[in-house]
């Protein structure tokens, strides 16, 4: 399992969850490219390691255990994991 950033997080991007994560699976930052582009923030999924630490962070609550996922945002599993593969 894994976190997954959602819908909450588009065009947020705030970052505090960046921040916080201890092995650093949260990208874009504002430092990085594609910052801008992005539509939001995402986890890599091969490298989160389900510390929590990005809910208590995230001020607007996009952060979710997958296996916490409300059914209608489900398809973040797939997003999140999409954006890392064309990295």
């Amino acid at each position: 399992m894994t976190y997954v950033i959602t819908s909450a997080c588009i065009e947020t991007k705030d970052g505090a969850c960046a921040a916080v994560c201890p092995v650093d699976c949260i990208h874009p930052t504002k430092d990085e490219p594609g910052y801008a582009e992005a539509t939001q923030l995402y986890i890599d999924p091969d490298e989160c390691i389900e510390c929590d630490a990005c809910v208590g962070a995230c001020p607007v609550d996009a952060p979710f255990a997958e296996e916490n996922l409300p059914p209608d945002l489900r398809q973040f599993i797939q997003i999140n994991a999409d954006w890392y593969k064309t990295r």
